[in-house]
Parts: structure tokens; sequence; C-alpha cells
């Protein structure tokens, strides 16, 4: 977790600037015991495309290295078709630019807080060497990011047919068939050395990512007739929506999000049902992320 609060009883100055902050009283209370981890589940909502694409690569690169250590040959069809999703995704623009311009972004917003008395600077001062470390990294790497895989043969085999339902069957591909067959020592260390292709970016991303997750402070909200809705200010460049709902409501929000406003409808998860809209209140965590 990325804290910049001091270790006294200062409030955490971090460069949220939403409202909703917790309300006295049980409102807290219930926050830290029913809408805590692992009583619940967490929604996020990127408010933009950079976050989009960023959350898409996250969740790509922990389904990537869960699967990466499995050795299954089943463990392994499913890490390189994630490794290759992955490069699919570096295929739309110059991603490298848009993470360096937000590694920069972040580093802007926190240099703000070294002179706020109730600052952990020797956090700040860790975090924001992380930053720039990840952003000199990322202008080291003169290539084009998985450019080393585009041209190895085997991955553009794999890459062409996986667009095909059930395209990479042995008979389609005897080639990944026999790289399948090798043992797994050589199969993990091949995918391991294909996924460190994205490795400085991956870490940056996860920077990001993080500093954004606690960049808001969350709030005690209840959906009335399981419908929730809150103005947003147009001029704060909010990032990402976070809604914690407790386990024992069978129920998932649907969230809208826009410059000007959030929408949240809860809808019912019964089996074999169509979701429709809940007729209960339903309390949960609001966290407007706005670094």
């Amino acid at each position: 977790m990325i804290e910049l609060q001091r270790k006294d009883n200062a409030p955490t100055a971090t460069p949220a600037a939403v409202g909703g902050w917790f309300a006295p009283g049980r409102s807290e209370e219930y926050l830290k015991t029913r809408l805590s981890p692992p009583h619940t589940i967490t929604y996020e909502q990127p408010l933009n495309e950079r976050m989009r694409t960023f959350l898409r690569l996250e969740d790509l690169f922990i389904q990537t290295r869960h699967t990466l250590v499995g050795q299954a040959v089943w463990d392994s069809r499913a890490t390189l078709a994630s490794i290759l999703e992955i490069l699919n995704i570096f295929e739309r623009g110059d991603l490298k630019a848009e993470v360096i311009k937000e590694l920069e972004r972040h580093n802007t917003n926190l240099i703000r807080l070294q002179n706020s008395p109730n600052v952990d600077h020797q956090r700040l001062a860790t975090v924001l060497q992380q930053l720039q470390n990840h952003t000199q990294r990322l202008h080291q790497q003169t290539s084009r990011i998985g450019q080393r895989l585009r041209n190895i043969d085997l991955l553009i085999t794999v890459r062409q047919r996986l667009v095909i339902p059930g395209g990479t069957c042995n008979f389609d591909l005897p080639v990944y068939h026999y790289w399948l067959q090798q043992p797994v020592e050589k199969r993990i260390s091949d995918l391991d050395d294909w996924l460190s292709e994205f490795e400085a970016i991956e870490q940056a991303i996860n920077l990001i990512l993080e500093l954004t997750r606690h960049s808001g402070s969350p709030s005690l909200e209840y959906a009335t007739a399981g419908f929730f809705q809150k103005p947003l200010e147009p001029q704060i460049p909010f990032q990402l929506v976070r809604v914690t709902v407790g386990l024992d409501y069978p129920m998932f929000p649907e969230v809208s999000a826009g410059r000007h406003r959030i929408s949240i409808r809860f809808l019912s998860a019964a089996e074999g049902q169509r979701p429709v809209q809940t007729n209960e209140t339903i309390p949960f965590s609001l966290c407007c992320c706005v670094i």
C-alpha cells in the first residue's frame, strides 16, 4: 500500500479532492468491519481510456504470472495466450508514451505535498524516487515494447491461429505441439523470458494503479431502492471509481460515470435469472480516485 500519512495522529495528506469523507461514529465502524476484506467485493470503474487500458493490462499480467508457474501443458497454453493478448494491446498506439506521461503527472502532483506538515516525508521521497526510476527506465527502452516477440516464428504462428476458435490444435500447429511437449523447465523458462519483455512497463503500471487507488478516501453511501447518484466536479480529473459491497448482499453494481456524475444501480445476482434492479437499500463504500 502507498501510504504518505505520518505515523502520529495527523490526518492523511493525499491529493484527494473528493467529497464524502468518513462520517463519524457508526459509519466509520461499518466501513472498517462490514465493508473491509475479506467480507467484501470491490468493483472498479475507470473514467478514461488510459485507465481502462492500465486495468486490462494489470488483469492480464496477474493472470499470466498465476499460470506461468503451472506445470501442466494447459498452464503453458494459457500463459502463452495471455502473453499474446498483452502484445496485442501494445499494438494500439504508443502506450509507452502514455505510461511515461502518467508517471510524470503523478510525480508533479506528489511534489506539491513536499511542504505539507502532515506527510511522511521519507515515504514521499521513496515514492518520488520510484516514479523517477520507472520514468528513466522506460526512456532507456528505445525499441518498441514487445518488438522481440514479434520476430519469434513460434509466437507469430500461434498468434495468427488464436483468432480461430480451436485453431491451435496439434494438427493445425505441429510446431506448437512440439514445444508444448518439451520439459516443463524449458517451457517455463521460455515463457518467463517472453514475459520479461514487458517487465519495466508492468512495474510502472502497477505503481500508477497503486497510487491512484489510494488517492481517494472511501465514504459510506446508501443506494435507495438499489439506485445511487452523485454529482462530480467537472474540473477535477477523476481517474477511477471504486465501489465496495458486502458479501452478505447478493447484489452487484452497474456503474455509469461521466464528467458530471456517477450513477450506480444494484442488480440481483440470482442464479439462472435475468438480473433486475433491487428494491432494497444497499450500503456500500464509494471511493473516487483523483490523483
